[in-house]
């Protein structure tokens, strides 16, 4: 009978299963670590790209809420000075030139859009925290959040505006309300104060001088909050430029 001999296998000591589980131990280690090195790489080359997109998005918003900021403006002065004529002489006694030229700016409208498809892509795929300083995706967040509380401030006039134009085709006809439109719309291209003058000084018809209509209007326009909505803006407006600053530094 054939007798088989098993060959000697020689045992390992504990030192090089040791020595073998730590050089396993250390490639899956710094596996690891590179793997972390080039995620952290990619999200800081992100957060730069990020971050310059997001400048332009803010430099075109402060170009848009100045815009804003001036129109609403003019409108306010405008709308006070109807309310400083109406409040001292009886609609009458005003030239109807005056009352058509500053009631025009009761119904200015207008809302800032933001140019936030940059921070919509961060906040919908966790980009955010890309930033180097959390201090920063939290300014982010709250200019964000600042964007949206005039948004909403922006709807809830929607509705008084529809009704200041009702109650403002009740006292002025629209063909002297369209020339006062267009000599305005043609001074933000070219100026000329000549125009302004002559037209304030004229005395086209008024459908109506009914005081109680007058103060509807009125009533209606001051609800419209002209100098909170430039206060806004303008705070709006400073924290996006400061933002472009603290952006530009990430």
């Amino acid at each position: 009978m054939e007798v088989h001999h098993h060959p000697n296998v020689e045992k390992k000591g504990f030192k090089e299963y040791f020595l073998e589980f730590l050089m396993i131990f250390l490639a899956v280690t710094l596996g690891f670590i590179a793997e972390n090195i080039r995620e952290k790489i990619t999200e800081h080359h992100r957060a730069k790209i990020y971050a310059a997109e997001m400048v332009n998005d803010l430099v075109s918003d402060t170009v848009d809420l100045r815009t804003y900021i001036n129109y609403m403006t003019n409108a306010d002065h405008n709308v006070d000075t109807l309310f400083q004529l109406l409040s001292a002489r009886e609609p009458k006694e005003i030239a109807s030139g005056k009352l058509y030229w500053y009631g025009l700016f009761g119904a200015a409208g207008g809302s800032f859009v933001p140019n936030d498809a940059t921070f919509e892509q961060m906040k919908s795929s966790g980009s955010l925290s890309y930033f180097s300083h959390s201090s920063l995706a939290k300014k982010v967040a709250d200019y964000d959040r600042l964007c949206r509380t005039m948004k909403t401030d922006d709807n809830s006039d929607e509705a008084i505006y529809v009704e200041v134009r009702k109650i403002r085709a009740q006292i002025f006809e629209f063909k002297y309300n369209a020339e006062a439109n267009n000599i305005y719309q043609a001074n933000r291209v070219l100026f000329d104060q000549k125009r302004v003058d002559s037209f304030l000084m004229s005395n086209p018809p008024l459908l109506t001088y009914d005081k109680t209509i007058f103060n509807v209007y009125e009533e209606l326009v001051r609800s419209r909050f002209f100098n909170r909505k430039v206060d806004r803006a303008d705070t709006l407006y400073h924290r996006a430029v400061a933002l472009i600053e603290d952006l530009k530094k990430e």
